[in-house]
Protein backbone atom coordinates (compact mmCIF):
# COMPACT_ATOMS: atom_id res chain seq x y z
CA UNK A 1 0.00 0.00 0.00
CA UNK A 2 1.27 3.47 -0.50
CA UNK A 3 2.53 5.45 2.12
CA UNK A 4 1.07 8.52 1.20
CA UNK A 5 -2.82 8.78 -0.96
CA UNK A 6 -4.01 12.03 -2.11
CA UNK A 7 -7.15 13.47 -0.03
CA UNK A 8 -10.58 12.58 -1.52
CA UNK A 9 -11.58 15.14 -4.14
CA UNK A 10 -14.61 16.09 -2.27
CA UNK A 11 -17.18 18.59 -4.23
CA UNK A 12 -17.13 22.11 -2.09
CA UNK A 13 -16.07 20.60 0.98
CA UNK A 14 -13.01 21.63 3.46
CA UNK A 15 -11.51 18.19 5.25
CA UNK A 16 -12.30 18.55 9.22
CA UNK A 17 -10.28 15.49 10.31
CA UNK A 18 -6.88 14.03 8.77
CA UNK A 19 -7.83 10.94 6.69
CA UNK A 20 -4.35 9.77 7.39
CA UNK A 21 -5.46 6.86 9.29
CA UNK A 22 -5.07 3.25 8.29
CA UNK A 23 -8.42 2.05 7.41
CA UNK A 24 -9.12 5.20 5.80
CA UNK A 25 -5.88 4.62 3.41
CA UNK A 26 -7.06 1.22 2.50
CA UNK A 27 -10.31 2.67 1.41
CA UNK A 28 -8.50 4.97 -0.58
CA UNK A 29 -6.08 2.58 -1.98
CA UNK A 30 -8.55 0.07 -2.86
CA UNK A 31 -10.76 2.85 -4.69
CA UNK A 32 -7.99 4.08 -6.72
CA UNK A 33 -7.40 0.10 -7.49
CA UNK A 34 -10.67 -0.61 -8.68
CA UNK A 35 -11.31 3.07 -10.19
CA UNK A 36 -14.34 3.34 -7.43
CA UNK A 37 -16.35 6.37 -6.70
CA UNK A 38 -17.68 6.94 -3.04
CA UNK A 39 -20.84 8.77 -2.95
CA UNK A 40 -22.09 9.67 0.55
CA UNK A 41 -24.90 11.10 1.75
CA UNK A 42 -25.64 14.01 4.60
CA UNK A 43 -26.34 11.71 6.61
CA UNK A 44 -23.22 9.15 6.99
CA UNK A 45 -21.00 8.98 9.75
CA UNK A 46 -18.34 11.64 9.63
CA UNK A 47 -15.46 9.33 8.79
CA UNK A 48 -17.30 7.96 5.77
CA UNK A 49 -18.13 11.49 4.60
CA UNK A 50 -14.10 12.06 5.10
CA UNK A 51 -12.93 9.62 2.24
CA UNK A 52 -15.81 10.36 0.01
CA UNK A 53 -15.47 11.85 -3.65
CA UNK A 54 -18.77 13.47 -2.98
CA UNK A 55 -21.03 14.59 0.07
CA UNK A 56 -24.35 15.48 -0.61
CA UNK A 57 -28.29 15.39 -1.04
CA UNK A 58 -30.01 12.82 -2.42
CA UNK A 59 -30.73 15.20 -5.82
CA UNK A 60 -26.97 15.96 -5.70
CA UNK A 61 -25.61 12.10 -5.25
CA UNK A 62 -28.13 11.19 -8.33
CA UNK A 63 -26.64 13.94 -10.39
CA UNK A 64 -23.40 12.44 -9.57
CA UNK A 65 -24.06 8.74 -10.33
CA UNK A 66 -25.75 9.79 -13.27
CA UNK A 67 -22.33 11.48 -14.81
CA UNK A 68 -19.37 9.49 -12.84
CA UNK A 69 -16.74 8.00 -15.04
CA UNK A 70 -15.91 5.51 -12.57
CA UNK A 71 -15.53 1.97 -13.41
CA UNK A 72 -17.37 1.04 -9.91
CA UNK A 73 -20.18 3.07 -7.93
CA UNK A 74 -19.83 2.90 -3.76
CA UNK A 75 -23.29 4.15 -2.24
CA UNK A 76 -22.60 5.11 1.29
CA UNK A 77 -26.33 5.93 2.15
CA UNK A 78 -29.66 3.37 1.93
CA UNK A 79 -30.93 0.79 -0.19
CA UNK A 80 -33.21 3.45 -2.18
CA UNK A 81 -29.91 5.53 -2.99
CA UNK A 82 -27.92 3.04 -4.13
CA UNK A 83 -31.03 1.43 -6.65
CA UNK A 84 -31.00 4.93 -8.04
CA UNK A 85 -27.41 4.89 -9.02
CA UNK A 86 -27.88 1.18 -10.33
CA UNK A 87 -30.63 2.51 -11.94
CA UNK A 88 -28.87 5.07 -13.57
CA UNK A 89 -25.78 2.92 -14.61
CA UNK A 90 -27.25 -0.59 -15.10
CA UNK A 91 -23.71 -1.63 -16.65
CA UNK A 92 -21.79 -0.78 -13.46
CA UNK A 93 -21.53 -2.80 -10.17
CA UNK A 94 -22.93 -0.86 -7.63
CA UNK A 95 -22.00 -1.49 -3.66
CA UNK A 96 -23.90 -0.69 -0.39
CA UNK A 97 -21.47 -0.99 2.17
CA UNK A 98 -24.59 -2.61 3.97
CA UNK A 99 -27.21 -4.16 2.40
CA UNK A 100 -29.61 -4.24 5.22
CA UNK A 101 -30.05 -0.29 5.56
CA UNK A 102 -33.15 0.31 4.60
CA UNK A 103 -35.54 3.45 4.91
CA UNK A 104 -38.87 3.64 6.92
CA UNK A 105 -40.06 5.78 3.59
CA UNK A 106 -39.13 2.96 1.10
CA UNK A 107 -40.97 0.59 3.19
CA UNK A 108 -44.27 2.43 3.81
CA UNK A 109 -45.26 3.08 0.14
CA UNK A 110 -45.00 -1.08 -1.26
CA UNK A 111 -45.26 -1.23 -5.35
CA UNK A 112 -47.86 -3.23 -5.07
CA UNK A 113 -50.45 -1.14 -2.53
CA UNK A 114 -49.25 2.02 -4.62
CA UNK A 115 -50.71 0.63 -7.91
CA UNK A 116 -53.75 -0.78 -6.40
CA UNK A 117 -54.37 2.92 -5.41
CA UNK A 118 -52.97 4.55 -8.81
CA UNK A 119 -56.15 2.22 -10.37
CA UNK A 120 -58.85 4.19 -9.00
CA UNK A 121 -57.80 7.01 -10.56
CA UNK A 122 -56.63 6.79 -14.63
CA UNK A 123 -55.90 10.32 -14.02
CA UNK A 124 -53.42 10.32 -11.15
CA UNK A 125 -50.32 11.49 -12.16
CA UNK A 126 -47.66 10.07 -9.60
CA UNK A 127 -44.71 12.38 -8.06
CA UNK A 128 -42.66 9.91 -6.19
CA UNK A 129 -40.11 11.11 -3.53
CA UNK A 130 -37.02 9.43 -3.88
CA UNK A 131 -37.14 7.94 -0.56
CA UNK A 132 -39.26 4.93 -2.28
CA UNK A 133 -37.99 1.44 -4.27
CA UNK A 134 -37.03 0.68 -7.51
CA UNK A 135 -40.73 -0.78 -8.14
CA UNK A 136 -42.21 2.29 -7.11
CA UNK A 137 -40.05 4.57 -9.14
CA UNK A 138 -41.18 2.00 -12.01
CA UNK A 139 -44.85 2.90 -11.75
CA UNK A 140 -44.54 6.50 -11.17
CA UNK A 141 -44.02 9.52 -13.54
CA UNK A 142 -41.47 11.71 -12.38
CA UNK A 143 -39.24 11.50 -8.61
CA UNK A 144 -38.71 14.60 -6.84
CA UNK A 145 -36.21 15.33 -3.92
CA UNK A 146 -36.76 17.49 -1.29
CA UNK A 147 -34.23 19.80 -3.03
CA UNK A 148 -36.51 19.85 -5.92
CA UNK A 149 -39.73 19.22 -5.29
CA UNK A 150 -41.17 22.20 -5.40
CA UNK A 151 -40.19 22.45 -9.17
CA UNK A 152 -41.35 19.25 -10.26
CA UNK A 153 -44.87 19.65 -9.14
CA UNK A 154 -44.62 23.17 -10.78
CA UNK A 155 -43.96 21.46 -13.97
CA UNK A 156 -46.12 18.70 -13.43
CA UNK A 157 -49.49 18.78 -16.04
CA UNK A 158 -51.85 21.13 -14.96
CA UNK A 159 -54.54 18.73 -16.38
CA UNK A 160 -53.90 15.87 -14.20
CA UNK A 161 -54.73 14.68 -10.45
CA UNK A 162 -51.45 15.09 -8.68
CA UNK A 163 -50.35 11.79 -6.35
CA UNK A 164 -47.96 12.69 -4.09
CA UNK A 165 -45.81 9.36 -2.47
CA UNK A 166 -44.40 8.38 -0.34
CA UNK A 167 -43.80 11.43 2.51
CA UNK A 168 -47.04 13.32 3.02
CA UNK A 169 -45.12 16.03 5.25
CA UNK A 170 -43.07 16.82 2.42
CA UNK A 171 -46.22 16.48 0.34
CA UNK A 172 -48.03 19.28 2.31
CA UNK A 173 -44.95 21.51 2.52
CA UNK A 174 -44.84 21.39 -1.42
CA UNK A 175 -48.71 21.87 -1.49
CA UNK A 176 -48.54 25.17 0.55
CA UNK A 177 -45.66 25.89 -1.64
CA UNK A 178 -47.09 25.34 -4.69
CA UNK A 179 -50.99 25.68 -3.72
CA UNK A 180 -51.56 23.08 -6.20
CA UNK A 181 -53.65 20.14 -4.33
CA UNK A 182 -52.17 16.97 -4.16
CA UNK A 183 -53.26 13.10 -2.87
CA UNK A 184 -50.81 12.18 -0.02
CA UNK A 185 -49.93 8.86 0.54
CA UNK A 186 -49.44 8.67 4.37
CA UNK A 187 -45.75 7.73 5.19
CA UNK A 188 -43.34 9.69 7.20
CA UNK A 189 -40.06 9.46 7.87
CA UNK A 190 -39.66 7.85 11.51
CA UNK A 191 -36.94 10.67 12.51
CA UNK A 192 -37.80 13.77 11.45
CA UNK A 193 -41.34 13.08 12.88
CA UNK A 194 -39.92 12.73 16.03
CA UNK A 195 -39.12 16.53 16.64
CA UNK A 196 -42.09 18.44 17.99
CA UNK A 197 -43.49 21.94 18.60
CA UNK A 198 -43.01 21.99 22.57
CA UNK A 199 -39.00 20.98 21.90
CA UNK A 200 -38.32 23.11 19.59
CA UNK A 201 -39.47 26.48 21.53
CA UNK A 202 -37.52 25.17 24.25
CA UNK A 203 -34.36 24.86 22.27
CA UNK A 204 -35.80 28.47 20.67
CA UNK A 205 -35.80 29.86 24.41
CA UNK A 206 -32.38 28.45 25.50
CA UNK A 207 -31.18 29.66 22.19
CA UNK A 208 -32.84 33.16 20.78
CA UNK A 209 -30.56 34.24 18.54
CA UNK A 210 -30.01 30.93 16.49
CA UNK A 211 -32.79 30.18 13.41
CA UNK A 212 -34.41 27.16 13.10
CA UNK A 213 -33.36 25.40 10.43
CA UNK A 214 -35.57 22.46 9.29
CA UNK A 215 -36.22 19.47 6.71
CA UNK A 216 -39.66 19.85 4.96
CA UNK A 217 -39.85 15.64 6.18
CA UNK A 218 -40.64 17.70 9.81
CA UNK A 219 -44.35 18.03 10.44
CA UNK A 220 -46.22 20.95 9.94
CA UNK A 221 -46.22 22.26 13.92
CA UNK A 222 -42.30 22.27 13.52
CA UNK A 223 -42.30 23.48 10.29
CA UNK A 224 -44.40 26.70 11.29
CA UNK A 225 -41.68 27.65 13.93
CA UNK A 226 -39.14 27.37 11.64
CA UNK A 227 -37.15 30.12 10.25
CA UNK A 228 -36.16 28.50 6.97
CA UNK A 229 -37.33 24.85 5.65
CA UNK A 230 -35.33 23.22 3.24
CA UNK A 231 -33.39 20.60 2.06
CA UNK A 232 -30.44 19.93 3.38
CA UNK A 233 -27.77 21.01 0.55
CA UNK A 234 -29.91 24.38 0.37
CA UNK A 235 -29.34 24.29 4.41
CA UNK A 236 -25.51 24.64 3.74
CA UNK A 237 -26.09 27.63 1.58
CA UNK A 238 -28.52 29.11 4.16
CA UNK A 239 -26.32 29.17 7.00
CA UNK A 240 -22.94 30.19 4.64
CA UNK A 241 -24.81 32.93 3.98
CA UNK A 242 -26.77 34.13 6.99
CA UNK A 243 -24.98 36.64 9.47
CA UNK A 244 -26.27 34.62 12.25
CA UNK A 245 -23.40 32.51 14.82
CA UNK A 246 -25.68 29.64 15.78
CA UNK A 247 -28.01 27.84 13.88
CA UNK A 248 -30.53 25.14 15.19
CA UNK A 249 -30.45 22.24 12.53
CA UNK A 250 -33.83 20.03 11.86
CA UNK A 251 -32.69 17.06 10.39
CA UNK A 252 -30.41 14.20 11.19
CA UNK A 253 -27.71 14.36 13.23
CA UNK A 254 -25.29 13.60 10.33
CA UNK A 255 -25.47 16.58 8.58
CA UNK A 256 -24.23 19.14 11.05
CA UNK A 257 -20.38 17.34 10.53
CA UNK A 258 -20.90 18.46 6.70
CA UNK A 259 -22.44 22.26 8.38
CA UNK A 260 -19.19 22.46 10.50
CA UNK A 261 -16.64 21.89 7.29
CA UNK A 262 -18.40 24.11 5.06
CA UNK A 263 -18.80 26.77 7.93
CA UNK A 264 -16.25 25.93 10.78
CA UNK A 265 -17.08 29.88 12.18
CA UNK A 266 -20.53 29.03 13.08
CA UNK A 267 -22.28 27.18 15.55
CA UNK A 268 -24.47 24.17 15.01
CA UNK A 269 -26.90 22.83 17.36
CA UNK A 270 -28.89 19.87 17.24
CA UNK A 271 -32.86 20.28 17.24
CA UNK A 272 -33.54 18.24 20.45
CA UNK A 273 -36.66 15.92 20.23
CA UNK A 274 -38.45 14.93 23.08
CA UNK A 275 -36.27 11.77 24.32
CA UNK A 276 -32.56 12.77 23.38
CA UNK A 277 -30.61 16.03 22.27
CA UNK A 278 -29.68 14.80 19.02
CA UNK A 279 -31.63 12.21 16.11
CA UNK A 280 -30.17 9.84 14.53
CA UNK A 281 -31.02 7.22 11.70
CA UNK A 282 -30.39 4.31 12.61
CA UNK A 283 -30.41 3.18 9.11
CA UNK A 284 -27.82 5.67 7.88
CA UNK A 285 -25.53 4.57 10.86
CA UNK A 286 -25.62 0.94 9.42
CA UNK A 287 -22.54 1.88 7.00
CA UNK A 288 -19.06 2.15 9.04
CA UNK A 289 -16.00 2.42 7.46
CA UNK A 290 -15.09 -1.17 7.98
CA UNK A 291 -18.15 -2.06 6.03
CA UNK A 292 -16.79 0.33 3.17
CA UNK A 293 -13.30 -1.64 3.25
CA UNK A 294 -14.78 -4.52 3.02
CA UNK A 295 -17.37 -4.06 0.81
CA UNK A 296 -14.83 -2.51 -2.01
CA UNK A 297 -11.82 -5.15 -1.34
CA UNK A 298 -14.23 -8.07 -1.87
CA UNK A 299 -17.12 -6.11 -4.81
CA UNK A 300 -19.96 -7.31 -2.39
CA UNK A 301 -23.03 -6.72 -1.66
CA UNK A 302 -24.07 -5.61 -4.70
CA UNK A 303 -27.15 -3.78 -6.05
CA UNK A 304 -29.06 -5.94 -8.62
CA UNK A 305 -32.57 -5.25 -10.27
CA UNK A 306 -34.58 -7.00 -13.18
CA UNK A 307 -33.68 -5.71 -16.23
CA UNK A 308 -37.49 -4.31 -16.43
CA UNK A 309 -37.17 -2.48 -13.36
CA UNK A 310 -33.94 -0.75 -14.47
CA UNK A 311 -35.69 0.09 -17.75
CA UNK A 312 -39.14 1.63 -16.34
CA UNK A 313 -37.82 3.49 -13.23
CA UNK A 314 -34.55 5.33 -15.33
CA UNK A 315 -37.75 7.13 -16.91
CA UNK A 316 -38.94 9.22 -14.13
CA UNK A 317 -35.90 9.67 -13.08
CA UNK A 318 -34.03 11.08 -15.90
CA UNK A 319 -37.70 13.12 -16.35
CA UNK A 320 -36.19 14.69 -12.92
CA UNK A 321 -32.69 15.48 -13.82
CA UNK A 322 -34.32 16.59 -16.87
CA UNK A 323 -36.79 19.32 -15.40
CA UNK A 324 -34.03 20.04 -12.50
CA UNK A 325 -31.44 21.45 -15.08
CA UNK A 326 -34.10 23.98 -16.31
CA UNK A 327 -33.54 27.42 -15.46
Amino acid sequence: MNAVLEAPQTVGIRPLRDVSDPLSLEILELKRRHNAVILAHNYQIPEIQDVADYVGDSLGLSQQAARTPADVIVFCGVHFMAETAKILNPNKPVLLPDQDAGCSLEESCPADRLAALQRTNPNFYTIAYINCSAAVKAISDVICTSGNARKIVENAPKDRDLLFVPDENLGAWVTEQTCRPMTLWKGNCYVHVEWTHNAIQRIRREHPGAPVVAHPECTKAVRMLADEVCSTEKMVTYCRQNPAKAFVIATEAGMLHRLRRECPDKVFIPAPTERCACNECRFMKMNTLEKLRDCLRDRTPEVLLPANILEKARLPIERMLEISARP
